[in-house]
């Protein structure tokens, strides 16, 4: 059984939540991401049910360990979490979505005390080898309140039954269990080699609740790696020809002065 927790949310690009909890009450977090907590919480650390407890999180992209910050004050108090990048915090009441959703890996901020996060395998081996975010998927189970992160702008999607969307692997932020979720190939020699999206889309179909993010971590890193490097190589050319340069300017110094003193 979840603990029953009231919460604010703050922001529209890099958002918060500001959990409040009546005594006895806590809230799991991924470690680091709490931004600040009042009077009468108390912090601890673990692996949250033994060492594969720890391990499975691992995998999924979490920390090994999971902190729950238990309120034992005599009142109410606040605690708040942030978003790691630019984005939206997604609120998943898990009793109303039949105790179970399926997010993407590292995308976990905080749940009520009672939720579990756990492994969720692709069903299907092509969409491990070539879903482009990897084999494993999060899966969050409980009956309380739980909240994910999702980059950019959020687009929230029902889909009825038998009805099917494409979309890039990575846009994929969190779905339904009753979601079928498979990956398919794009097709098209052009559209593989020039199209830039990727050789394989996630195929989606219905009947079920569809998160899509239109910035994910993975896209964000790529452009600011991409970035990175242009900048060091035009730094690095920078350098040689400031380099060249000098050689050049000091060569010609040194050769007046000499020339200068031979003269006198």
């Amino acid at each position: 059984m979840s603990d029953v927790i009231d919460y604010k949310i703050y922001g529209d690009d890099m958002q918060i939540v500001e959990i409040e909890l009546d005594p006895g009450e806590g809230v799991r977090a991924e470690a680091g991401a709490m931004m600040f907590m009042e009077q009468g919480i108390e912090m601890q650390t673990s692996t949250g049910g033994g060492l594969f407890k720890g391990f499975k999180r691992a995998i999924t992209g979490e920390s090994f360990f999971i902190t729950t910050f238990l309120n034992n004050g005599n009142g109410k108090s606040r605690l708040a979490f942030g978003a790691p990048y630019p984005g939206r915090v997604v609120v998943l009441d898990l009793a109303r979505l039949g105790g179970k959703f399926i997010c993407q890996k590292d995308s976990f901020l905080c749940a009520a005390r009672g939720i579990e996060v756990e492994i969720a395998f692709t069903k299907r081996l092509g969409a491990g080898l070539f879903g482009g975010e990897g084999f494993i998927l999060q899966r969050l189970e409980g009956d309380g309140m739980a909240f994910v992160h999702a980059g950019g702008t959020l687009i929230e999607k029902t889909l009825a039954a038998g009805e099917t969307i494409r979309v890039d692997t990575g846009c994929l932020a969190a779905f339904s269990p009753s979601v079928d979720y498979d990956i398919q190939f794009v097709g098209g020699f052009k559209n593989a080699l020039f199209g830039g999206e990727g050789l394989f889309l996630a195929k989606l179909t219905g009947p079920g609740l569809v998160y899509l993010q239109s910035l994910p971590f993975s896209r964000l890193a790529d452009r600011i790696y991409a970035a990175a490097k242009f900048s060091n190589k035009e730094e690095q050319r920078g350098m040689g020809g400031i380099g060249l340069g000098g050689a050049v300017l000091g060569g010609g110094l040194l050769g007046g002065l000499l020339s200068g003193g031979d003269s006198d």
